[in-house]
């Protein structure tokens, strides 16, 4: 059964699409069977994967609405090794849509469902807003991965989050958790971003990853040649950051397993 997690945050330019990517190509680097659902309608996700989003037939879009299953939608085996359900600016049509349909927050788990034993994890990119595209992505998750930057207004954006996750918790999805904070574009030489960090794991201690990606050049070329760090520059900060992280998740993973 797949572990469901998605990757969100209110607040744009955190590092939320190029942890989804990476992450995903990371997870399939260590032979982990890796979906990713980009739900965001501006295909950044997609086009990071090395997918055209202009040329596509089938989107979430027709998943969400019901015009297709997500198995015919899904693009399998993405140069990063991961496959995808791909997005683009048709998806902005299906928050309308989705608002007279019936059980409307749901429609995403429901046909994830069919898909669940397929893949050891199902990361979903989500856009940066709380609108009925997010609360899709949430009803669907076990978990949810938040990459926030370590400056001024980050905190006070966490509470905001985790209070949303508190509310999906409550009144659709009562399996959602927290899965974990992750601090992106790391820049340990000013004294803000060590101040924010320390307060990171001093308020929420094990939530916080142990893994930080850091302010990384190739982290930002790779996308525009359509792959994820890992094929653009294995050696980089940036990538070889994203497969400590894979290799946390797993070990987290496993361990839960275990216990269970």
């Amino acid at each position: 059964m797949a572990r469901i997690l998605a990757v969100t945050n209110q607040k744009g330019g955190v590092g939320k699409t190029t942890t989804c990517v990476n992450l995903a190509a990371s997870l399939a680097a260590t032979k982990r069977r890796v979906l990713m659902v980009d739900i965001d309608p501006q295909g950044n996700a997609t086009m990071g994967s090395g997918v055209d989003k202009h040329a596509l037939d089938m989107t979430v879009y027709d998943v969400l609405v019901g015009t297709a299953k997500a198995s015919e939608v899904r693009i399998r085996q993405t140069p990063g090794g991961f496959d995808l359900l791909p997005s683009n600016a048709d998806l902005t049509a299906a928050e309308v849509e989705l608002l007279d349909m019936a059980d409307k927050e749901k429609r995403l788990k429901h046909q994830l469902n069919e898909l669940d034993q397929d893949y050891d994890y199902i990361l979903i990119d989500c856009p940066p807003s709380l609108n009925m595209l997010t609360v899709n992505a949430l009803a669907a998750a076990d978990g949810v991965l938040i990459p926030m930057q370590c400056e001024y207004y980050a905190l006070e954006g966490i509470s905001s989050l985790i209070n949303t996750v508190e509310q999906i918790r409550g009144a659709i999805n009562p399996q959602l958790r927290i899965e974990g904070i992750l601090r992106t574009m790391y820049d340990p030489r000013t004294s803000l971003a060590n101040e924010v960090s320390s307060q990171l794991t001093e308020h929420f201690s094990d939530l916080v990853y142990q893994t930080v990606i850091p302010r990384n050049i190739r982290l930002a070329e790779a996308p525009s040649h359509g792959l994820p760090a890992l094929l653009y520059d294995k050696q980089s900060r940036g990538a070889v950051a994203y497969l400590a992280l894979a290799g946390e998740l797993n070990r987290k993973q496993q361990h839960t397993q275990l216990a269970s």
